[in-house]
C-alpha cells in the first residue's frame, strides 16, 4: 500500500503534518527546526509534545499518549513514525532492520561516483561530535548508500538509503567523502547563504505492527531543495 502526502493531510502547530493515522500508529512529516522529543531547555516545541496534545484532544488529564519509535535530528525534515500504544512501539522497533528509509540530500560539489556505499565505524566524542573510525572496537558499524539524482555546477542531489541508523550518520558519512550536506554547520560548510540543512527523510516502508501489511509513505520534495538544484522529476 503506497500513500503520499496531500493537501487533505492535517496540519498541526509548528508545521507538523499528519500523513497517516490509525488505531495503532501516527506517521508525520516533521519540518526542519522541530525536535522529535524534548530536551532540558525545550520540552514543548517538539513533535512528541504536539502529538500527545493532539491525541488527548486538549484534555491535559487524559492518559492517552504517543510513543517514540525513532528520531530525526532537529535540522532534518521528513517522515517520523510514532506509536499509539506500547505494543505497537515494541513491534515496530523489533522489526526496525526490515524498515526501508530513503532520504534526499543536497550536497556541496560534483560527485565523481554516481553511486556508492560508505562503510565505516561511527563513534562519538565527549563534545557529542560523531566521527568515522576504522577501529571496530571504538565505533559501531555504519553503512550509507547513495546515488546521484541530479548534478549542478555547485551541488548534487542524492537519494540516500540509510542501511544502519546511527546518530548523524548521513551527515558524517557524506562530509567524510568531501560532499557535506548543504547547511550543515556541525560537519560541513554552514554559511549564511544556506541556513537550513538540506536533508529530508523522503519515504519509509514498513510492516504495520498488527495487520502485517506493508505500508509505504512518501512526502513531497521540500521547496528549499528546488531552490538549490532547480526543478526535478523524481
Amino acid at each position: 500500500m503506497r500513500k503520499r502526502s496531500s493537501p487533505s493531510n492535517r496540519f498541526l502547530p509548528h508545521g507538523l503534518v499528519i500523513l497517516h493515522e490509525d488505531r495503532d500508529i501516527l506517521v508525520v512529516d516533521k519540518p526542519a527546526g522541530l525536535l522529535t522529543m524534548g530536551t532540558d531547555s525545550d520540552k514543548t516545541r517538539t513533535a512528541y509534545f504536539i502529538l500527545t496534545d493532539y491525541i488527548r484532544k486538549g484534555y491535559s488529564k487524559s492518559w492517552n499518549r504517543v510513543f517514540i519509535v525513532h528520531r530525526l535530528d532537529r535540522e532534518t525534515s521528513g517522515i517520523l513514525i510514532f506509536a499509539k500504544n506500547i505494543e505497537a512501539k515494541l513491534c515496530l522497533q523489533d522489526h526496525w532492520k526490515e524498515t526501508e528509509k530513503k532520504y534526499l540530500a543536497v550536497v556541496h560539489g560534483r560527485c565523481d561516483k554516481k553511486s556508492e556505499t560508505i562503510t565505516t565505524y561511527l563513534a562519538e566524542n565527549k563534545a557529542h561530535v560523531v566521527y568515522s573510525t576504522s577501529d571496530a572496537t571504538k565505533g559501531k558499524l555504519s553503512q550509507t548508500a547513495y546515488k546521484v539524482l541530479k548534478q549542478t555546477k555547485y551541488f548534487a542531489l542524492l537519494e540516500v538509503d540509510l542501511m544502519t541508523g546511527r546518530k548523524n550518520q548521513i551527515r558524517v558519512h557524506l562530509a567524510g567523502i568531501g560532499h557535506a550536506v548543504v547547511g550543515d554547520k556541525k560537519y560541513g560548510k554552514g554559511d549564511r547563504a544556506h541556513r537550513r540543512l538540506a536533508l529530508h527523510a523522503r519515504s519509509i516502508s514498513f510492516k504495520h505492527p498488527f495487520s502485517g501489511k506493508r505500508l509505504t509513505l512518501e512526502t513531497k520534495v521540500p521547496a528549499y531543495f528546488n531552490q538549490l538544484v532547480g526543478s526535478m522529476d523524481l
